[in-house]
């Protein structure tokens, strides 16, 4: 395996260029990531970037399609089997942003689903994406369930560092990050990016 060692912009202005060049078209782009890797701020950089290319961006948070507090949280508040396997609505997801994102899709995009801070649905309109638009989604667990994509990008940090980088109120997760490297092959995305230390990220050579 060759790695490069990479800065922030520069994987930022090359991971904008291989969707330019690629993906003419509406394209939908999955950035997976455990939270210090901070997949979000990745997407908002790579969305001012594309803007300055002439392509419309939108960013989706994972967060914001969460299942009801009910159905995700009926094994406890701490459970990481639970947290892998049935915390993500990947079918509101899938329906009403990355289908309607997609090449053949209506452009027709909701941003946000479920606020889970008040456990009900967001009053969120419809967003028109541009022809020539990209749909960002950025969060964690996120490949290896079915998703559909163009590109998906993964930020993979090994598990002594994310044990190390982790918020001690959310170290009960390690589990489902072990077990989502063994069983979702995150290690398989598009682009690989080790990120042990995200302010020197270095990406993998395929």
């Amino acid at each position: 395996m060759q790695v490069r060692p990479i800065r922030t912009p520069t994987l930022v202005t090359e991971l904008a260029e291989r969707i330019t060049e690629r993906f003419p078209g509406r394209a939908r782009v999955l950035l997976d990531g455990a939270p210090p890797t901070e997949p979000d701020q990745l997407a908002d950089a790579l969305a001012e970037e594309l803007r300055l290319r002439g392509r419309p961006a939108l960013r989706v948070s994972s967060a914001d399609f969460l299942r009801p507090a009910s159905v995700r949280l009926e094994h406890g508040r701490t459970d990481p089997d639970e947290l892998l396997a049935g915390w993500l609505d990947t079918g509101g997801l899938t329906r009403e942003a990355l289908a309607p994102a997609g090449p053949d899709g209506s452009g027709w995009v909701l941003p946000r689903l479920w606020d889970a801070s008040v456990d009900r649905a967001f009053r969120a309109q419809r967003v028109e994406l541009a022809e020539n638009g990209v749909l960002l989604v950025d969060g964690a667990l996120l490949l290896g369930r079915g998703l559909p994509a163009e590109l998906t990008v993964h930020l993979r940090m090994s598990a002594a560092a994310l044990a190390r980088r982790l918020d001690p109120e959310r170290q009960w997760t390690l589990p489902a990050y072990a077990r989502y490297d063994r069983e979702h092959d995150p290690a398989g995305a598009d682009v690989l990016v080790l990120a042990d230390d995200p302010a020197r990220p270095a990406l993998v050579q395929r």
